[in-house]
């Protein structure tokens, strides 16, 4: 990483997930790195992405950890909860499996946002990436299917664009992005990517880290992939 000032500071909320730990371990090994603490129900075992309590004391115990985070990354998510699958029509849809994808897909991130943003750098560049989907692109949708997962993740891109442009007033040099990982070899996408090429976890997390220390403050507030190209929301 870079663009950053030496000896940054790193947060990856979700870092016992597949790319999320890939993540954690691409930034331990950065010799620029200073603190790089991860988020999650081993770390932090009171963690619940949506209970704000529990948010608010992790946030507070980071700030007797780093003076300022350079890094977040929020690299949380699930697709789906139980032995439910992706809605194929209408006719599938569940109101309660909905609601919960939308809690930690969409609330939980802006939780993140809300609580752990004061602490994010004002004085040098500093980067917030939250982990989304191509799918969740309004625009890109030709397919249709999967309801709930395509309005928790458009959802948080609307967060997230959101988000940016309070950034660039609070913290003027803060890029504030979502990023689409691909098709990765996770516990998330597996049961659904027989029949596509997968990337390695590692290869993933390299792509991403990679891209998000190339933006520029032209960047912020956008929808980007692994490669480093747009996605239309």
């Amino acid at each position: 990483m870079n663009s950053l000032r030496e000896n940054y500071n790193a947060v990856v909320v979700g870092s016992s997930g597949g790319i999320g730990q890939a993540l954690r371990h691409a930034l331990v090994s950065d010799t620029r790195a200073n603190v790089v603490q991860g988020v999650d129900r081993t770390t932090f075992p009171h963690f619940e992405l949506g209970d704000e309590n529990s948010i608010v004391e992790i946030a507070d115990d980071l700030r007797q950890r780093v003076e300022t985070i350079d890094v977040l990354i929020v690299a949380t998510g699930i697709l789906r909860i139980g032995d439910a699958i992706p809605e194929k029509s209408l006719a599938a849809l569940d109101g309660e499996h909905m609601m919960e994808l939308l809690r930690i897909n969409a609330v939980g991130p802006a939780l993140i946002l809300k609580h752990f943003s004061p602490l994010v750098s004002k004085k040098s560049k500093a980067i917030i990436a939250l982990l989304s989907a191509r799918v969740g692109s309004i625009g890109d949708n030709r397919l249709g299917g999967w309801l709930s997962y395509r309005a928790s993740k458009a959802a948080l891109n609307q967060i997230v664009k959101t988000a940016s442009i309070e950034f660039a007033r609070t913290h003027p040099q803060c890029l504030c992005v979502a990023l689409h990982p691909g098709t990765v070899d996770t516990k998330l996408s597996r049961p659904f990517a027989a029949n596509h090429p997968r990337s390695d976890p590692a290869v993933a997390a390299a792509s991403l880290l990679n891209v998000i220390d190339q933006l520029t403050a032209d960047r912020t507030g956008t929808f980007i992939d692994y490669n480093g190209c747009p996605i239309e929301w």
